[in-house]
This record gives structure tokens, sequence and C-alpha cells, in this order.
């Protein structure tokens, strides 16, 4: 899984990306800071199980404190996009290549309003637009890549039959699916045949799909600044169907940072920290700040692990699996809940055998569930922060 954070230059993503992984990447205030996209390892936060069993996990990857589970996930950090991206300006075309890959994006705005389309420093810039142009460049990308063999491969799958089977395999770089396709049909009810579609009609379906394969959510970076709550506002208004998280990219990785220097305790995407040193008066100014406008004033603390949470668990629906015995939590090493994987939504128990191991699903007898003893079939769907032990033959 791959978590795409995408956005105009200078809105916070390099900052957003440093802040989620503490990778070492160049932030600076000017456009086309990021050429190379950064990949880096960020986390996904969940209750973990062992206080279940009332003992303490050892982490194989991520990690976990008091009690919070925290899974690793990929992140990539592209070149900011400027209107006219799909159409290779500002480099765009490279810089949306190197989407192709991503499952979800994480739109970062700057909702202070002080910087304009191409990432300049401006006043009073309307965000509102921020959020219709990269769809609408999101969307013409898909079109374009649509377009190029639309005409001979439409007349090709008609006499073959199964269009959402080949549109799967013809854009499966994309990651485009069958199911994927066949939800968009059936939304859309087109009743011609795909290549008598109009250009409209082929616009609406590449803008369906690319909603449907490449989810999207709104990150309101920069929500402390003066003008930052009042734009929040004015972007939950104007687009109500979006999932938009207030966010202050700077102040969480203010955090982590003091977090990894042993200057305070801080669980990623909790409201309070702990000072665990003596600080001068610029650290003390700097935390009471955050505390005042940002933990204290937003639900979610800076948003920055919300948001990674929303994305993986709410827009992709994946499920928190550990693989757990039922009279045994730990490996042969004696590590505690050593794993926990990050399946996609309806998954089942076999599934989750065949992801453990191949030979795990063909010998598959059944699951049991490590909390309740009960034995579960192969259909069992899986629900998340599930924890199965596969019984083979």
């Amino acid at each position: 899984m791959l978590i795409g954070l995408v956005g105009k230059p200078s809105v916070g993503k390099s900052t957003f990306f440093k802040a989620a992984t503490l990778a070492e990447v160049e932030i600076a205030s000017y456009p086309f800071t990021t050429i190379k996209p950064n990949r880096g390892v960020g986390y996904v936060k969940i209750d973990c199980i062992d206080r279940e069993f009332n003992t303490q996990c050892n982490p194989n990857h991520g990690f976990c404190i008091a009690h919070k589970r925290f899974v690793p996930v990929e992140l990539m950090d592209v070149a900011g996009l400027v209107p006219g991206a799909s159409e290779g300006k500002g480099l765009g075309n490279q810089f949306l290549d190197d989407l192709r890959q991503a499952d979800v994006f994480v739109q970062i705005v700057d909702v202070s309003g002080t910087t304009n389309a191409e990432g300049k420093e401006t006043e009073n810039y309307d965000i509102t637009k921020d959020i219709i142009f990269l769809e609408d460049e999101l969307n013409k990308w898909y079109f374009g890549i649509l377009m190029k063999a639309w005409k001979s491969f439409a007349k090709k799958v008609e006499q073959e039959g199964n269009f959402p089977k080949a549109v799967e395999k013809q854009f499966s770089g994309l990651k485009v699916k069958e199911d994927d396709v066949k939800k968009i049909l059936l939304k859309l009810n087109f009743q011609d045949k795909p290549s008598a579609w109009s250009e409209d009609k082929l616009m609406k379906f590449a803008s369906a799909l690319r909603s449907e394969t490449k989810p999207m959510i709104i990150a309101a970076n920069k929500i402390d600044m003066p003008n930052g709550n009042k734009n929040y506002e004015t972007l939950k208004n104007k687009f109500p169907n979006m999932t938009i998280i207030p966010c202050s990219a700077d102040s969480e990785l203010a955090l982590r940072e003091a977090a990894r220097n042993g200057i305070i305790d801080y669980i990623p995407g909790e409201k309070i920290f702990t000072i665990k040193k003596t600080l001068n008066e610029k650290q003390k100014d700097a935390l009471e700040k955050i505390q005042k406008n940002i933990l204290k004033k937003y639900e979610f603390g800076t948003g920055v692990q919300e948001i990674l949470n929303k994305a993986v668990f709410e827009l992709l629906g994946y499920l928190a699996i550990f693989p757990a015995g039922a009279t045994k939590l730990g490996d042969s090493k004696g590590n505690i809940l050593p794993d926990c994987f990050l399946l996609p939504p309806n998954s089942t128990a076999l599934d989750f055998a065949f992801f453990l191991h191949t030979d795990f699903g063909k010998n598959f007898i059944k699951a049991i569930d490590a909390k309740t003893k009960r034995a579960l079939g192969k259909e069992y769907k899986l629900k998340n922060r599930d924890a199965l032990e596969i019984v083979t033959r």
C-alpha cells in the first residue's frame, strides 16, 4: 500500500512527509524543492490487542507505545503540481507518472491562503481553487491515458467481451481492478457501447475511475496561521462530501523531533505531551504555542496521524490483522504478538492464510480466533483487530 502526498508547490508536503516519517528531506519555501519523489515509512495507529491479553507486545515492524500499535505504511511525497500539469506544465507529466502506484492521495492544502496557484507567496488566495484544480488535473491525467488507446481498445473489447476485465488489464499500471470498473459502469449507466462514447462520456468515466481507484483526503495544513481556521470552514462548506482534516505539519514535526531528542514524551496523534527535561525559553514558548493553538483547539491534535489513519482505514477500508496462536501469543524467539498486517477490505480467513504463506492457503483447514478460541471457516470475513491462528493439514 502506498499513500501519495499531492498538492501545489510550497504547501507543506515535505514537512508533512518528514513529520510522518522523520526522514531527512529538504524543506524550503520555494516551488519545486522536491523534484524526485521522496519515499519513506509512516505509521497508522490502532489500539493494540495486547491489552486484551494483559501483556505487552514486541513488534517486529513498527512500534507500540502505551498499548497504541503503530503499523508501517509507505508514503511518497512528489513535487508540486500546478494548473496544466496534465499537459506537461511544471514537469507535470513526470510528477503525475510518479503517482501511478499510489493507492490513496492526501492533498496538502495551505489553508492560510498565502501561496498562489504556483506556490508563490501572496495574500488572501482563494484556497477552494486548489481542490478544484487538483481534482481536474488528476481526472485529465486519467482521461489522457485512456484516450491514447481508447478507440482501438474499445472496439477490440466489444468483439471479445468482458469490458471490465479488459480495462483492468489495459490500465493495471494505475492499479485499476475489474470490480472498480463494474461499480463505475453501474453508477454511470451509459446505454451505448464504449466505442461510441463521446469525449464528454469518456471524461466522466475517467473521472469516476480516478475517484474510485485513487480516493483522496484533504489535509487543511497551516491551520494555526492567520485565516487558517476561517478558510478551513470555507472548505468544509464548499466541499461537504470530502474528508477534510485540520492539520499543522509543522507542529507535528516539532513534537516528534522533541520526543526523539528525549525532551518530551509524545504519542503521535494524541492531544497531550509530557515534558521530561528543563526547557530553554525558545523551547518552552514553542511547545506552549502548539498546546494552545493546536492540541487544545482541534479534535485530532496536529491532524497528521488522523489523516493517515482515515486514508488507510476509512477511504481504503483496510483491516489490521494479528497472527496469534490460540494458546500462545509469542513466536519462536519469544516475541509477543510480533506482527500486525494490513489487509484489503472483504478479506477472508483464507485470504489471510495465503497472505502469510502460499502453503498456509493451499493446506488451510480452519482459523482459530485467539480472543474467543472459536473455529472459523475459510469464508470468514476478517474484522479490524482480529487475531487469528491458521491451522493447516
